[in-house]
């Protein structure tokens, strides 16, 4: 697939190292820098992200005739760069992190320059486009009425996803979807509050402003506002995930929004792969992992399970222990819900290991489960005292609690020590395996056969 980037774009670099010492000329750190990080940043950041997806991909930019621009231009090795002069210098943004903590942030060359000219290889280079993310980064290239003009003809025929900055242009019109973060839309719209109501309120303005097709308000973990003409504002839960730097999520959600929409995805179904994508990029590591290794497909790497690892991490740095239970939960009742509660009570932080759907079926015969394992995960996370879900595909949960290495399992019913092989594998790293009480009157198989008899 096809997609075309165009917009503005900078150079991002990281510095990073410990940092015991304080400096003796001034009370601030000393950072020994130990790795030097640089990656294309704004819609060069948009561009790597597809093609590491496998897309043919396409960069429309302008750029410096600086020793930052020739960083870039490594930087960006798989995109097809077409380029103009952008007459002004390259925008750097420098990070400092002391051991893994940001220490400060200087911006080099980062005031507004003039709009850049646009060469006809630029608007030539859009042709042909599956899709196009026109990447605004406030530096002026999508304020040029030519571009603008091409990409609101374009529009009729090719989905654009026009993602905004609040120093740029305003949206061309005809745009299939446009994505502001919240903070964005209550600035662009005017409107005041916060939460849902306002993220609709200002859509509804934004919509008729712009004359897009849709607006997208992103709203973190809330999910994302899916406002369109005629229809009633949509909210799309995000999954799940905790990151410690949400760098570079909003041109994730644009580049997956884009092959989405170049698929044939309703824009509300594009919203939630986008809002998936974006999720599972932040739990791989965000920007920080890039060019280290490429981002998993979803069923490679799964987001709960990703999440279950940031909760057993966020736990113990807090200084919390840790609590994990298991089981395959199918039609979840009162019972599953007293145990995993018990189980919650005993500590700061509980992981549900889960059976998959091949699990369960290796256990239970052919017929069971009653439901898959997506809609089991998802009923245990709605569960208040769930911090995260982790499906597993083997008979036995050892390996799922390798991975978590837990303070506490947490069993319900009464087992002596040698019915349960996972309390020899707690031991090992000092855990402790007890059980809960388990309520007889509740069970799956007799709530299976009392729906059987209804039925």
């Amino acid at each position: 697939m096809r997609i075309v980037v165009v917009g503005d774009v900078l150079l991002d670099t990281d510095l990073s190292g410990g940092a015991g010492r304080l400096s003796p000329d001034a009370p601030v750190p000393v950072v020994d820098v130990d790795r030097v990080q640089r990656r294309a940043g704004g819609a060069g950041l948009v561009a790597r992200m597809l093609a590491a997806d496998g897309h043919d991909t396409v960069l429309v930019t302008v750029l410096g005739e600086d020793d930052a621009a020739t960083l870039l231009r490594t930087e960006l090795d798989g995109v097809t760069v077409v380029s103009g002069p952008s007459g002004a210098p390259t925008p750097v943004k420098t990070r400092v992190r002391a051991s893994g903590q940001p220490v400060v942030r200087f911006d080099e060359g980062c005031a507004t320059p003039p709009v850049p000219a646009v060469p006809a290889a630029l608007l030539a280079a859009l042709d042909g486009a599956a899709a196009v993310v026109a990447a605004d980064y406030g530096r002026g290239l999508l304020a040029n009425d030519e571009l603008r003009a091409r990409l609101e003809t374009l529009a009729a025929s090719v989905p654009v996803v026009w993602d905004p900055h609040p120093a740029g242009a305003q949206p061309g019109p005809g745009a299939a979807a446009v994505p502001p973060n919240i903070g964005e839309a209550l600035r662009f719209s005017g409107v005041e509050g916060s939460g849902t109501s306002a993220a609709a309120a200002a859509a509804e303005v934004l919509l008729d402003r712009w004359r897009s097709r849709a607006v997208l308000v992103t709203m973190g973990e809330q999910g994302a506002l899916v406002s369109a003409a005629g229809l009633l504002p949509q909210v799309v839960p995000a999954p799940k995930v905790t990151a410690a730097d949400p760098c570079g999520a909003g041109d994730r959600f644009a580049s997956a929004l884009a092959v989405a929409l170049a698929g044939g995805a309703a824009v509300d179904a594009a919203t939630q792969q986008a809002a998936e994508a974006a999720a599972l990029f932040l739990g791989s590591g965000g920007v920080g992992a890039m060019g280290r290794r490429r981002d998993k497909a979803p069923e490679q790497l799964p987001v709960d399970g990703l999440d279950a690892l940031n909760v057993v991490r966020r736990t113990r740095e807090a200084g919390g222990t840790v609590v994990a239970t298991g089981g395959c939960f199918d039609l979840l009742h009162a019972g599953h819900a007293r145990t995993v509660a018990a189980a919650r009570g005993l500590g700061d932080g509980l992981i549900v290991c889960l059976n998959s759907d091949e699990s369960v079926r290796g256990l239970k015969g052919e017929s069971r489960p009653i439901i898959k394992q997506e809609d089991r995960a998802e009923l245990l996370a709605a569960l208040e005292c769930v911090d995260a879900v982790l499906v597993f595909g083997e008979s036995t949960p050892e390996n799922a609690i390798s991975r978590l290495q837990p303070d506490i399992w947490v069993k319900g019913g009464d087992y002596a020590a040698e019915d349960l092989p996972e309390a020899t594998l707690m031991s090992s790293w000092g855990g402790r395996t007890v059980t809960v009480p388990y309520i007889p009157a509740r069970s799956t198989t007799k709530l299976a056969a009392a729906l059987a008899r209804v039925g």
